[in-house]
């Protein structure tokens, strides 16, 4: 699978735990984050990501924020970007089997890096249950 991650300074360990992890299984990674702790701005990290998702060139994306939320904020103004906030492997699940989301939103000072690492592989290996909830997801995006 291809997968594209963007971080700013809250997250550059936890963005490399999950390359390791990633990469470990054979997935290809497209990395936009930074690896400095240093003040970014989290949407120069977050718009490649929602890009590469809208494009066709990342299958699922990954974006990494302190919060999680203005990360978020930031790859859903693309269409077709369904980012969803998780802070446990539960709500990861759900957001890929009820909401089709295809990028998984991480607030890294509210989570640990295991748990982390077990959201995203949920996130990952959870498939669209599609059926009743295929009609929900048609109308999120704006016409």
């Amino acid at each position: 699978m291809k997968i594209s991650i963007g971080n700013d300074h809250a997250g550059p360990d936890y963005k490399k735990a999950i390359v390791e992890m990633l990469i470990a299984k054979g997935h290809q990674i497209t990395n936009y984050g930074t690896d400095s702790v240093d003040s970014v701005d989290y949407p120069d990290f977050g718009h490649p990501v929602a890009t590469d998702v809208t494009e066709g060139k990342a299958d699922l994306g990954i974006v990494i924020c302190g919060s999680g939320n203005g990360i978020a904020m930031t790859v859903n103004k693309h269409a077709q970007v369904r980012a969803a906030l998780c802070w446990t492997k539960e709500i990861a699940v759900l957001a890929r089997q009820h909401n089709n989301a295809n990028i998984i939103s991480i607030p890294a000072r509210f989570t640990s890096i295991p748990q982390v690492l077990e959201m995203v592989e949920a996130f990952i290996t959870t498939d669209f249950e599609g059926g009743r909830h295929q009609n929900r997801v048609n109308k999120i995006a704006c016409q």
